[in-house]
């Protein structure tokens, strides 16, 4: 148990030599003091994909409907509970949209970070999706995009919530509560046979997440632009980092919607598909009945 402080201590004393001086006003708040919990989860994320797939490999797939509607229904209310709260906290704080600093807005300021407090736990809530992905043997989901979108959300927002837990880091969760409403609703209803019919909008969830990149990495580097004070390091590895994903969004999307054949097109290749020996197979059938018409005569 010593030596586990002393490493929690190293640990410490490292991120705080590279950040500098964490913001005095979330300390003691849950989670945040020491790293080791975050990266400690991280890492049991990780090891349970790995175990996780290779335990499920050769056991039927769980279904977990009834789970899984819940599960959805209680992270699209709590998105909803965040998207909310921030924008009346903003609005009555008078954040700048172009770039807000980090102690201007006095309590309002306050009331931004026990929300993007959430928003941190959140990402650990989010781990089960890949969970789920496991025990229901839908392996083609666990991409490298999937699993490094989760893993490191939940440590970046670890080191936002110890040195910039608001001000201009309100903006990407805030669009983020948005998004994540309808993604998660649009779980929970897939998980429902009946309501799959009504789902005709898969696609366009990916778009809304990239649109919600781009503006994010737009209003971070209007901070640069128009400085007031934010970390300027902070930017650049936001904008660096929100890069990262809009390439990696825009590499699955060319992938899983890409333009596939039309029916037309099937149609096309299975006339052709039809064509023997340099003649059509109608063509052939009907010789071969006047063939066999003028035998029987």
């Amino acid at each position: 148990m010593e030596k586990l402080k002393a490493f929690d201590q190293e640990v410490n004393e490292f991120v705080d030599y590279m950040f500098g001086a964490r913001d005095p006003r979330v300390r003691g708040w849950l989670m945040l003091d020491s790293y080791l919990p975050t990266f400690s989860l991280t890492v049991a994320y990780l090891l349970l994909i790995w175990l996780g797939t290779t335990f499920m490999k050769n056991r039927p797939a769980f279904s977990l409907r009834g789970l899984l509607i819940v599960y959805n229904l209680g992270v699209t209310l709590l998105s909803l509970y965040m998207l909310i709260e921030l924008i009346l906290a903003t609005w009555e704080g008078g954040y700048n949209l172009q770039c807000q600093n980090l102690t201007s807005a006095g309590e309002a300021d306050i009331r931004v970070a026990k929300v993007l407090w959430w928003y941190y736990f959140s990402k650990v809530i989010e781990f089960a999706d890949t969970i789920f992905f496991v025990l229901r043997k839908k392996n083609s989901q666990i991409t490298f995009l999937h699993v490094y979108h989760h893993a490191t959300m939940f440590n970046i927002w670890w080191c936002v919530m110890n040195w910039i837990p608001c001000g201009q880091s309100f903006f990407g969760p805030t669009l983020n509560s948005f998004i994540h409403v309808l993604m998660y609703s649009y779980y929970g209803l897939s998980v429902i046979p009946s309501m799959r019919r009504y789902l005709w909008w898969k696609k366009y969830l990916t778009q809304a997440q990239l649109i919600q990149f781009l503006l994010t990495i737009t209003h971070t580097l209007s901070a640069v632009v128009k400085p007031c004070g934010f970390p300027f390091g902070c930017l650049i590895f936001q904008s660096s980092y929100m890069t990262t994903l809009v390439i990696l969004f825009v590499n699955f999307y060319v992938k899983t919607y890409r333009k596939r054949p039309s029916r037309t097109d099937m149609k096309d290749v299975s006339a052709v598909t039809e064509i023997k020996n340099g003649f059509h197979k109608e063509y052939i059938m009907a010789a071969n009945g006047t063939l066999n018409n003028k035998k029987a005569q």
